[in-house]
């Protein structure tokens, strides 16, 4: 069961998928139409957002990589939580060969 929030309008505002939130939040199915209209909507807004989180997470990661290989920085610099996230982002770009440039982009300093 999700709940969802109305305006006066009648048109729905906010959504949670499973906590009612306030008194005046109104319970609907997961199925509900109009509530998966509204995710589906929301889902659109925020999806440029959403890429370019990831694209700047990769090209922080090639920036800490940068300053490693140029000893400008230390992995064991970073909390261990940090280095726990780094190695596993570094094994599943290796695993699956992701390059945030490709060789081509790639010019001489």
């Amino acid at each position: 069961m999700a709940y969802i929030l109305k305006n006066k309008a009648g048109e729905i505002i906010a959504a949670s998928p499973d906590t009612q939130v306030a008194a005046d939040w109104q319970a609907v199915d997961n199925t509900d139409m109009e509530y998966l209209s509204f995710l589906d909507d929301e889902l659109k807004k925020h999806h440029t957002f959403r890429e370019s989180d990831i694209q700047l997470a990769r090209v922080l990661e090639d920036l800490i990589s940068i300053l490693i290989d140029r000893s400008l920085i230390s992995f064991t610099d970073f909390p261990s939580p940090a280095q726990k996230r780094l190695n596993e982002r570094q094994s599943l770009r290796h695993k699956n060969n992701l390059q945030l440039l490709g060789d081509d982009d790639i010019s001489p300093l």
